[in-house]
C-alpha cells in the first residue's frame, strides 16, 4: 500500500503542473511549478535541468520536500479537489542525457507540451541543448491530504479583495495582484515543507493569507508562489515572494523581503536573457563538478516524438 492510493489518482495524474517545493541552504521553503510522473510502484518522478539545479542540490541536503495539485489548467477538470503530497527525494547526481529510464516521463511532456516536440529538431538543438540534460527526483510519499476546491470568499475578506487595487510598494505586490490566488510554501513545527493555496490580501507591512485547518504552518521562513501557463503548458511564468510568516492570534501574514522571477517579467526580451542564463548556468554546474559537457541523445529524443505523431 502508498500512500498516494487514499487520493484520487486520476485527478492527481490528470494535472498538468504541481507545485514543488524543497529546502533552501537558510531553511526558507522555496515552491517552483514542475511536471510530474506518478510511477506504478507508487512514486513520483520528476526532473530538472542542469540550468536549474537549485532543487537538486536542496534535496542532496534535505530530503524533506511536498508536492501540491492544485492548477488544473489544461487537465479538462472542473472544481477538482487539490492533493498535498509530503514526502522524502532523492536526486543521484547522475545527468541524463536521454529518455532512457523514464521515457513514460518524457512522452508525457512531449504530449502535454507540444511546442517542446520543436526542441530535437536541429535548428534549435544548439540553442536548447540545456533542456535535455537533467537530473531525475523520485519522490517517496508519505503523507497525503485531499482537499476541496477553495470556497468563495465573503465577507470583509471578499469586500477587500473586490477592491481596486492601490498603490503597494511591498516586494512582490505587483506580482500577486495578477493573481487571484497563490501557493503558500512554509514549513511545520519540525521543519518539514507544508503547502497550501490561498488568497493573498494586502495589509500593513505584509500580505494576509488563510491557512486551512489541515495545513499545519508555523512562523518562520516562508514563501508566495504565483504561476501560470496555457491549456498546452506554454507562455509560462512564474514569481516567488521570499519572506516570513507570522502570527497574530487567528491572523497569518507573510512579510515580503524579496520577489525571483527566473523566467523575466514578459518583455519581449526576457526569452534571450533567459536561453544566456541558463545555458551559463549549465556550463557552471558541469564546470564545478569537473565534467565535460555531454551530448544529448538527441535520435532517442526523436523516436519518442516520431512514436506521438504516429499515434
Amino acid at each position: 500500500m502508498s500512500p498516494l492510493d487514499s487520493a484520487p489518482l486520476d485527478v492527481l495524474d490528470a494535472y498538468r503542473t504541481c507545485e514543488f517545493v524543497t529546502l533552501g541552504k537558510d531553511g526558507t521553503p522555496l515552491v517552483w511549478p514542475t511536471a510530474v510522473r506518478r510511477r506504478p510502484d507508487g512514486t513520483l518522478l520528476l526532473s530538472t535541468s542542469l540550468a536549474f539545479a537549485q532543487k537538486a542540490l536542496n534535496i542532496r541536503r534535505d530530503g524533506r520536500v511536498a508536492l501540491l495539485f492544485s492548477d488544473p489548467t489544461g487537465s479538462g477538470l472542473h472544481q477538482p479537489p487539490e492533493i498535498f503530497v509530503g514526502g522524502r527525494a532523492e536526486c543521484p547526481d547522475e545527468i541524463r542525457t536521454g529518455p532512457q529510464g523514464a521515457e513514460d516521463y518524457w512522452r508525457m511532456l512531449f504530449e502535454r507540451q507540444p511546442h517542446s516536440r520543436a526542441y530535437v529538431s536541429l535548428p534549435l538543438r544548439r540553442m536548447m541543448a540545456w533542456y535535455y540534460l537533467r537530473l531525475l527526483i523520485t519522490v517517496t510519499p508519505e503523507q497525503v491530504i485531499v482537499r476541496e476546491p477553495p470556497e468563495p470568499v465573503a465577507g470583509r475578506l471578499a469586500e477587500r479583495i473586490a477592491e481596486p487595487p492601490r498603490p503597494n510598494t511591498l516586494p512582490g505586490a505587483v506580482q500577486l495582484a495578477r493573481h487571484s490566488t497563490a501557493v503558500l510554501a512554509a514549513r511545520d513545527d519540525s521543519g518539514a515543507p507544508v503547502l497550501a493555496r490561498t488568497r493573498p490580501v494586502p495589509a500593513d507591512g505584509g500580505f494576509e493569507i488563510r491557512v486551512p485547518e489541515d495545513c499545519t504552518a508555523a512562523p518562520g521562513p516562508a514563501s508566495l508562489l504565483v504561476h501560470r501557463h496555457d491549456e498546452r503548458l506554454n507562455h509560462m511564468h512564474n514569481a516567488l515572494v521570499r519572506g516570513e510568516l507570522r502570527r497574530d492570534g487567528s491572523t497569518w501574514l507573510l512579510v515580503p523581503e524579496r520577489v525571483v522571477e527566473p523566467m523575466g517579467t514578459g518583455r519581449p526580451t526576457d526569452a534571450w536573457r533567459v536561453l544566456r542564463r541558463t545555458n551559463r548556468a549549465t556550463a557552471r554546474y558541469l564546470e564545478r563538478r569537473g565534467l565535460p559537457r555531454p551530448p544529448v541523445q538527441w535520435n532517442e529524443f526523436r523516436d519518442l516524438v516520431t512514436e506521438l505523431k504516429r499515434r
